[in-house]
């Protein structure tokens, strides 16, 4: 199981892009090149707040990435190398997936202490 830090999100409003998937039994090492590639690259867009991800040995897995706005959002679904990666994942990397999209109106949480 992969499990990223926590993203570093402002106070809300804000919005959050969740995406929950059930890989498919093949190509793990290209797969997990092109969502490195695709965090990264989300990284450098407007309005990009962080990202968060996990995956199960099931191969189920949820990322949770943060945006600005809606148009941010809208921008970063229509940029030109993410579709050629949604075209891919569809084709040969997922079994099921879905997205939803959802605006943050309240977070709230406990830091671990020994972090501090």
């Amino acid at each position: 199981m992969h499990s990223a830090a926590f993203a570093n999100t402002p106070q809300p409003p804000y919005y959050a892009v969740i995406f929950t998937s059930q890989r498919s039994d093949t190509e793990h090492q290209p797969y997990a090149e092109m969502a490195d590639a695709m965090v990264a690259l989300a990284a450098q867009q407007p309005g990009f707040l962080g990202a968060e991800s996990t995956r199960g040995g099931d191969g189920l897995g949820i990322t949770v990435s943060y945006w600005q706005s809606e148009e941010d959002i809208r921008r970063w679904k229509a940029h030109s190398d993410h579709l050629i990666a949604q075209r891919i994942g569809a084709e040969r990397w997922y079994a099921h997936y879905q997205v939803r999209v959802a605006k943050v109106e309240r977070s709230y949480g406990m830091q671990d202490a020994s972090a501090a």
